[in-house]
């Protein structure tokens, strides 16, 4: 199939842990994330303030901003299993910092995610039902992103693949087949 592929690219800092992870990722360590966004038309707009194009640029960056940046950057990412983590971002001690940990759990299993900056320095906190590898944070910024990217281009394209930069070395992807 011909058409278009349009990729927006931003950077976030962020923490993070692998909590099960048989060697050095199972430490608190941080990566300089850069998230891709890949989308497809078979068209383009054919009038108004996107015309020529699949989907405005700046559109994709808004939404990448809000979904990933503004929760995300210079912040930490875990998951919901994680309960020691946990404990040291919760804002108190105690049965406080458990009633704190299960409202985050709660979040997660309504909304797939949570995001808080009510932790302990006033740190962000991004949790997750899964491991935060590359693999599943793009997957995950796949679906939170993908009818943004229908709705902003008024369904010309669709997000097609997410790729997350781990390192500048290593990177996963996620997206439709044949992306």
């Amino acid at each position: 199939m011909s058409g278009f592929l349009v990729t927006r690219r931003i950077g976030i800092d962020a923490g993070h842990r692998i909590m099960t992870h048989g060697s050095k990722c199972r430490h608190i360590h941080g990566h300089r994330y850069e998230i891709e966004a890949s989308c497809r038309a078979v068209r383009l707009h054919d009038h108004g303030e996107q015309s020529g194009m699949a989907l405005d640029f700046g559109f994709l960056k808004e939404e990448m901003m809000a979904v990933i940046d503004d929760p995300c950057d210079h912040g930490f990412i875990a998951q919901a299993a994680d309960a020691e983590l946990l404990r040291m971002f919760a804002p108190e001690d105690g049965t406080a910092a458990d009633a704190w940990i299960a409202a985050l759990r709660e979040a997660v299993a309504q909304e797939g995610f949570a995001a808080s900056t009510d932790c302990r320095l006033g740190t962000k906190l991004y949790v997750l039902p899964v491991p935060p590898t590359a693999e599943q944070l793009a997957e995950h910024w796949f679906n939170r992103l993908a009818a943004r990217v229908a709705e902003r281009s008024d369904g010309v394209s669709e997000l097609a693949r997410i790729r997350v930069w781990e390192t500048p070395n290593c990177w996963a992807d996620y997206g439709l087949a044949g992306f």
